[in-house]
This record gives C-alpha cells, sequence and structure tokens, in this order.
C-alpha cells in the first residue's frame, strides 16, 4: 500500500505539479523537492531526488541519476549584483520579466548515470559529464569529466570512476544493452 501511494505522490508532482517541465518515467521526489526553471527543465528516466533538495535553473538532466538530499542546482547571476544604485536585496533578479544581465541562457546539463553527492552546490553553466559521481558537500563550479569523481570546495578531480580501463569499457558495454 505505501509503494502505491509513493508511486501516486510521484505521479502527482511530476505530472500536475511540474507539468510545465519535461519529466521522464520513474521520477521520485523526495519531501520538500523545489523545482523551478526561467525556461527550460528537462529530466529523464529513473530518476531520483532526494528531500529538501532544488532545482532553481534551466537544466536539463539525463537518465538513471541520483541526486541526494539537500542538493542545490542554482544560478550562477540569479541577482544584477552590479545594478548601479540599488541595493542587492532590491535589484533586478533572474525570476523577473524585464530580467536582461548574465544567466539567461545559461544551463546546467547531467548527462545519464549521475550521482550526485548529499549537500553539493552545482552552479549553472556546469557540464556534469555521463558516469559521473560529485562527492557530498563538493561545491561544482566547473565542468567535470565522463567517468570521474569530483569532490570539495570548489570540486576538482580526485580519481576515476572505475579502476581500470576494461572495467570502463565493460561497463559502458553492460549499460548500453540494459539502458538503450
Amino acid at each position: 500500500m505505501i509503494k502505491i501511494l509513493k508511486n501516486i505522490r510521484n505521479l502527482y508532482i511530476a505530472k500536475v505539479k511540474y507539468r510545465k517541465y519535461q519529466i521522464g518515467k520513474n521520477f521520485h521526489a523526495g519531501r520538500g523537492v523545489f523545482l523551478w526553471a526561467k525556461s527550460k527543465l528537462k529530466i529523464g528516466d529513473n530518476f531520483y531526488i532526494g528531500k529538501y533538495s532544488i532545482i532553481e535553473c534551466d537544466a536539463f538532466i539525463g537518465s538513471n541519476v541520483i541526486i541526494a538530499n539537500h542538493v542545490s542546482l542554482v544560478g550562477r547571476y540569479d541577482h544584477h549584483y552590479q545594478e548601479i544604485g540599488v541595493s542587492i536585496r532590491l535589484a533586478k533578479q533572474i525570476r523577473d520579466e524585464d530580467y536582461n544581465w548574465k544567466g539567461l541562457k545559461s544551463k546546467i546539463i547531467i548527462e545519464d548515470d549521475v550521482w550526485i553527492g548529499i549537500g553539493s552546490i552545482i552552479l549553472s553553466g556546469v557540464t556534469i559529464e555521463i558516469g559521473s559521481i560529485i562527492a557530498a558537500g563538493s561545491v561544482v563550479t566547473k565542468n567535470v569529466d565522463a567517468y570521474s569523481i569530483y569532490g570539495g570546495n570548489p570540486a576538482r578531480k580526485i580519481a576515476n570512476r572505475f579502476n581500470s580501463e576494461k572495467d570502463l569499457e565493460k561497463h559502458i558495454s553492460l549499460y548500453s544493452k540494459n539502458y538503450e
């Protein structure tokens, strides 16, 4: 019964609450998740976003992606902090219709088979390539290489996801068979 209720809740979130966004099959959002995009938010199949996480920018997210709890995907230039004679608090922000400063075309791209650890922050303009892992508490300000593990503030490459080129090739082959 609980599984049925969770499925109904997830369908409601994907198809009713956030119907203006493109959300694939097998979507799950934990408690307190918030989604907002100025122009476009597209999420692939088999997506999981943990509780109290937010997506507050344009983003393209692939399939088989896990976003842990308390993760933020946010715009890099959401407030026009250089607006002359106006306090930052009252300056134009990206949500305003007449906002015309930096960041309007900036988005986050998260490719397939990515895991973003708890408490991480991803800034707009970043691409996280296929198969990567972002360590807990990281702040991602630059692009992430495929099948890599990044961590820290700012995030930098820590290791490759797989121990050998042979393991990586086997994963890619099996992943292609299982998910395409």
